[in-house]
């Protein structure tokens, strides 16, 4: 465990004892190196069978290369949020004198691209980077935004020393068109403050406070969810999407579609910027964005559930839940995506493997093979 389970920083912040380190040049360029050996070898093996790929669906967002339109929002003064299409959202907050920002893109490049936006809005220094959760597409942009703490919960840093370089390889070979610039990535994100259960930033003057909150285990075992009360804006991370399909692939399903949710609707916000989508404003969209993140979780413990208990296989279930989902979710960003490695995740679940297994890109493409092809 690093830091405590309260905490409370301001201007003259401290840190906790915590260990600094990166991955290695060679591991990052193996890694790197891995992803590229990926591409060719699909590339290979797409003209060797041209024909029966036809019929195929493309490897998760890999067919993906079209850019989104960012939009970036202000959702009160000194609070923003950036959104795309349904890719990765982001956020930051004025406090008196320096910033928080809120997720770091999957790379420096990229991260950049999001920064020069919020320079046309404000100059003060990014003294914190907060971190929602792991997955590589959110945190490996770090390096550019030169922030004085790095702030997840505790089991984040803990599962990117358990998880980080495979999560790495996995996640840019299925978003490929996320990781542009991906050879700027110095090495992993390691997290500089951690908590366990709750930490406030004073943001300074009367802007009020920014609190740090774990609500408990869903999309991963470390989300955390970022509260201004006096605006009543909540920055949801990938616990709540808007209108765009669930990643389930490291979740921890019936405690995200209960009690996790339950504690992100008690905080009745009137704005939410949740993982993918727009942002919604007032409590009626807020509760939408909660209730159908909670019914997808619900259709697809109910859809899977059914199929593990006849003795189904696996293939059956993904059919299954493809079937009852579809109708309602289908159009959504990432669906076809997402939901084989859901399945996945939910049927280990279902057999009693506690935490999920690590994603590899060779494990990527076996699920994709058996369950999408």
């Amino acid at each position: 465990m690093i830091g405590g389970a309260l905490g409370r920083v301001g201007g003259g912040f401290g840190l906790f004892p915590t260990h600094r380190g990166r991955i290695t040049l060679d591991s990052a360029q193996v890694v790197k190196a891995f992803i590229t050996s990926l591409d060719l070898e699909g590339s290979v093996a797409q003209q060797n069978v041209a024909g029966q790929n036809a019929a195929r669906k493309a490897f998760a967002s890999s067919a993906d290369l079209d850019d989104k339109e960012q939009t970036l929002e202000v959702l009160a003064d000194g609070v923003y949020a950036l959104t795309a299409e349904g890719d990765p959202n982001v956020g930051a907050v004025e406090g008196e004198d320096f910033l928080v920002c809120f997720e770091a893109m999957a790379t420096p490049v990229a991260a950049r691209g999001w920064l020069r936006r919020l320079r046309e809005h404000t100059d003060k220094p990014v003294r914190y980077l907060v971190l929602s959760h792991y997955h590589a597409v959110r945190v490996l942009g770090a390096s550019a935004f030169d922030a004085d703490v790095v702030v997840a919960h505790e089991n984040t840093r803990a599962l990117v020393a358990e998880r980080g370089e495979q999560d790495w390889a996995s996640e840019f070979a299925r978003m490929p068109r996320l990781a542009t610039g991906a050879e700027s990535v110095p090495g992993l994100t390691w997290p500089t403050l951690t908590f366990s259960d709750r930490l406030t930033i004073d943001l300074g003057g009367d802007r009020g406070d920014l609190v740090l909150e774990y609500c408990g285990r869903g999309h991963t075992e470390g989300d955390l969810v970022a509260w201004l009360p006096k605006q009543r804006i909540l920055y949801a991370g990938d616990l709540v999407e808007s209108e765009a399909a669930l990643y389930t692939g490291d979740a921890f399903h019936r405690e995200w579609a209960s009690s996790t949710l339950d504690r992100v609707a008690a905080y009745e916000a009137e704005v939410l910027v949740g993982g993918r989508g727009a942002a919604t404003r007032g409590r009626a969209a807020v509760t939408a964005a909660i209730e159908q993140t909670r019914d997808f979780l619900a259709v697809l413990i109910r859809e899977v559930g059914a199929v593990h208990e006849a003795g189904g296989t696996l293939k059956d279930a993904f059919d299954r839940a493809h079937a009852a989902l579809e109708p309602r979710y289908g159009r959504w960003p990432i669906f076809e995506h997402c939901l084989p490695f859901d399945v996945s995740r939910l049927w280990d679940e279902l057999s009693g493997v506690e935490r999920p297994v690590i994603w590899t890109a060779e494990r990527d493409r076996e699920v994709w093979a058996q369950l999408q092809s």
